[in-house]
């Protein structure tokens, strides 16, 4: 059983190359299953299947799934927060250059040879996904129904719906061997859980009122955001922008940008709104109220999912939602290709990376060379940026 401390570096590095939304759950699995062997193949899809089920973001939950798994609820906290402690760093950073500046394009330039890797690593977590499924016809129909309702933009909730009652007709044949586990349910973990949350909770109702909002709105957006960390995006727009007006729309689709960059959930967004609204504080309030909610619900489906995985029921969601993940994989890929302006030298870099991933290199290798690279090339920009500026500058002056 490994220490509460090793759990917490291990997730810790998974964090800071967590790119690529969902596509980190294939370097998780790479990780716990393969590497460290903390837990079978199966055990890790039925975390997956539970994390596309519950609310939130779905590396994050998985991420604490395997903590949940190995060290029960203290295991589930250590992995949970490593792995989403170098998104909330490097937001507080960026959050503190975003008001001095109220300018970002600097910013996510050094950057912009991130997004060419995580097409790679997106790409490579869909085929990584996609080759157990090839080989049955009703997975792959899932799988494509997944992808065409991801398309036309259907909720996420009601794709989740849609595939599990497909997956009850599709796959009818499927008998468990396992034996049902005899370990009772950790009511006591899950109930210190809720009583923290609510401490947490009157502690700020009586110490600042506006805190207070922020976290009661950071809840309820978790505890809403069903098919993963995007589905926050609407309902924070409705929440700061058109309901509280804490923010203008521009500063949040700032937000956003900088919350793509990052690694981590893209719902990381909440540290920056929550740092222009109370500064340092106000970030910590929000990202713990945005992530608690969801928590707690997977360490509950954790703590079921014993009792319930040799359910046909379950057995069948299982192999339906693991087919739908793969289904959302292929939407997220074509969309972050779609994104990229395309040149030889983003072409040239995308296929290095993805062969360094088929290869086995590193992810975090791969990533901090993608960042050394985006400085260079901002680097250079910047230089022939103000050349060109000082030539014309030249050439006006001559002609006067």
């Amino acid at each position: 059983m490994p220490s509460l401390v090793s759990i917490f570096f291990a997730f810790f590095r998974l964090g800071l190359t967590a790119f690529g939304g969902p596509a980190m759950v294939a370097y998780i699995k790479e990780f716990a299953v393969e590497k460290r062997k903390w837990l079978d193949r199966g055990t890790f899809h039925e975390g997956v299947a539970l994390a596309q089920a519950v609310p939130g973001a779905i590396a994050m939950q998985v991420a604490a799934y395997v903590g949940l798994k190995i060290r029960g609820i203290s295991g589930g906290i250590v992995s949970f927060v490593g792995f989403g402690l170098p998104a909330f760093i490097l937001m507080i950073v960026l959050s503190v250059l975003y008001e001095r500046t109220h300018s970002i394009p600097e910013v996510v330039s050094i950057f912009t040879g991130l997004k060419i890797i995580v097409v790679a690593i997106v790409a490579n977590s869909t085929l990584s996904f996609a080759k157990p499924i090839v080989k049955s016809k009703g997975e792959i129909s899932v799988a494509f129904l997944s992808f065409i309702l991801f398309t036309l933009k259907f909720n996420p909730f009601l794709i989740i719906i849609l595939c599990f009652l497909s997956s009850q007709l599709i796959f009818r044949d499927e008998i468990s061997t396992e034996k049902i586990t005899s370990k009772k349910i950790n009511f006591s973990g899950l109930i210190i859980l809720v009583v923290i949350i609510f401490a947490f909770l009157s502690l700020l109702f009586f110490f600042d009122k506006t805190l207070f909002i922020l976290a009661i709105t950071m809840m309820k957006i978790d505890l809403f955001a069903f098919g993963g960390a995007y589905a926050s995006l609407p309902l924070m727009l409705h929440e700061f922008v058109e309901r509280l007006h804490w923010l203008d729309e521009k500063t949040f689709m700032d937000a956003i940008a900088l919350g793509q960059v990052t690694p981590g959930p893209i719902v990381i967004t909440a540290t920056f709104v929550g740092y222009l609204l109370k500064g340092f504080i106000g970030a910590v309030v929000a990202t713990i109220a945005v992530f608690f909610p969801s928590f707690i619900i997977i360490a509950f489906a954790s703590e079921i999912g014993d009792k319930i995985k040799n359910s046909k029921v379950f057995i069948r969601a299982k192999r339906g939602l693991i087919a739908s993940f793969s289904g959302l994989l292929l939407f997220v890929s074509l969309k972050f290709i779609s994104a990229v302006s395309w040149d030889w030298i983003k072409l040239l870099m995308v296929i290095l990376s993805f062969l360094c991933l088929i290869k086995r290199i590193s992810l975090f290798y791969i990533v901090m060379a993608g960042s050394v690279l985006s400085i260079l090339f901002f680097s250079l920009n910047l230089y022939i940026f103000h050349k060109v500026r000082k030539t014309e500058y030249l050439s006006v002056l001559w002609k006067i």
